[in-house]
């Protein structure tokens, strides 16, 4: 009989729906891993059993009392450390902020406990989500549960680490420039970065139209489940998007019923100049390629649609926003050396210098969403390389080194936030050593529910379940997966 957390999330919310698991117990299981693993893999910043227990238990009196039951009530689903939830600790990866308690919470976060989802714990993340990998000063590292010595990415690094770890069926990241699909590709496990608008920031600002939160998962059918819960936006939200013609659950089923003949483009020449793409990767990139041909889609060739250097105006966006956390002058030195890099780029900039790179970045958007626009999906290597060794990426002596490793490491995931454009990562390789190895499907702004319909039928074609959670042995090291 599977282990409570071999099962889906929909499994689970189907379990305990059944009678056949009890939410306390669900929890209890998840807390009991989470102190024996939690150590290895560096999933959480903070673990909140209470919380958890109490969640639980409000669950087991939902089910008890009868009627209309929310769609996941009683499955553990964290919330990254970049969210805030009232009453909680929040340090947004800071060890400026390690003691910070939260006095609000967002909207997302009320959708859901409104869902009926026990909350675990805040996941790791890299100081305010800025670093392609998740080091901080505020925990240990994110590592991916395939080889402990290696990252999970970032900025979602431990949500991902959990997912796949088995600490958790599915969470809740944020993507501002690759940061769930990074670590989704690093950690073999499913993740999607919605389009902008699709899931409301409130009562947040957001002033660039980067980043959007979305869902990390081990199959597409849980990843569209969590992202029906997490789609609202609330009066006043910048370019919302209207809620789909249907559940996003529901278009999982769509192409097994009657596939349809897609356009699919396909490139794996990065924009950056120098950037070279692993071999191991190009491998899986030509048989997914191979793959989408055999379920009978056309698969085409084009350029990359972006010259070197129409990216750059991505960066002076960036650098204002990791001068937006309001760091007291005193503590900007316990900052890292990235960060401090960075926003001292970001303060230095006028408000006129800010409005001309986002006019600019609107421009790069433009093009690069006709460009795919197009098509009915684009497939591209989630990564140019293969889950990096702890520390490989990041150059305290050195930030703009470290900065431009980690653009080499993730040269295809930007250019999806910069034009506001839905894309995920599908677990599709594997490493002679084992290592996961993402492959990214793209679709046109607000076509999540066709991206799903496909990622589901890719995934149904060539499944990677039983690659879903990385077991342990009782010394915590990982011994299969």
């Amino acid at each position: 009989m599977a282990q409570p957390h071999e099962l889906t999330m929909l499994e689970q919310a189907r379990a305990i729906r059944d009678g056949e698991l009890s939410p306390v117990e669900l929890a209890q299981h998840y807390l009991t891993r989470i102190d024996r693993l939690n150590d290895a893999v560096g999933a959480y910043l903070t673990v909140t059993p209470e919380r958890a227990l109490d969640d639980a238990r409000r669950a087991e009196r939902r089910l008890a009392a009868g009627g209309e039951l929310p769609p996941l009530l009683g499955v553990p689903v964290p919330v990254k450390d970049l969210t805030p939830v009232s009453g909680l600790r929040f340090t947004a990866g800071s060890a400026v902020f390690a003691d910070q308690v939260a006095t609000t919470s967002t909207r997302l976060g009320e959708l859901l406990q409104e869902a009926g989802t026990v909350l675990l714990g805040k996941t790791n993340t890299p100081e305010f989500g800025l670093p392609a990998y998740t080091e901080s000063r505020v925990g240990p590292p994110a590592r991916t549960p395939y080889d402990l010595t290696r990252g999970a990415g970032g900025s979602s690094g431990g949500a991902a680490a959990a997912v796949a770890a088995g600490l958790a069926a599915a969470a809740q990241g944020s993507d501002g420039g690759g940061s769930i699909r990074i670590p989704a590709s690093c950690c073999g496990i499913v993740g999607l970065k919605p389009s902008r608008g699709r899931v409301s920031p409130a009562p947040l600002g957001d002033v660039s139209g980067l980043g959007v939160a979305g869902p990390l998962a081990r199959t597409v059918r849980d990843t569209a489940a969590l992202l029906d819960v997490m789609s609202a936006h609330i009066p006043g939200d910048p370019a919302p998007l209207a809620p789909p013609r249907r559940p996003f659950l529901d278009w999982c089923d769509a192409l097994d019923r009657a596939p349809r003949r897609l356009r699919i483009a396909r490139w794996a020449q990065p924009d950056v100049p120098g950037v070279t793409v692993d071999p191991r990767i190009l491998d899986a990139y030509e048989k997914t390629s191979v793959l989408l041909a055999e379920l009978g889609h056309e698969v085409l060739d084009v350029p990359q649609p972006l010259a070197p250097g129409d990216r750059d105006a991505f960066t002076p966006v960036w650098a204002v926003l990791a001068a937006l956390p309001p760091v007291p002058a005193e503590r900007e030195a316990e900052l890292m050396p990235m960060t401090r890099w960075l926003r001292a780029q970001g303060q230095a900039a006028s408000g006129l210098d800010y409005a001309r790179a986002l006019m600019a970045m609107q421009s790069i958007g433009r093009k690069f969403a006709t460009a795919v626009e197009t098509y009915d999906a684009v497939l591209t290597p989630t990564l140019a390389q293969l889950p990096q060794p702890v520390g490989a990426l990041r150059d305290d002596a050195d930030p703009a080194a470290d900065f431009a490793a980690q653009i080499a490491f993730t040269p295809f995931t930007g250019p999806w936030n910069i034009s506001g454009l839905p894309a995920l990562s599908l677990p599709l390789g594997w490493s002679e050593s084992g290592l996961p190895i993402g492959m990214m499907l793209g679709a046109a702004h607000g076509a999540e529910g066709p991206l799903l319909a496909l990622a589901a039928q890719v995934e149904a074609a060539a499944p990677w379940r039983g690659r879903g959670v990385v077991e342990f042995g009782t010394d915590g090291t990982a011994c299969s997966g």
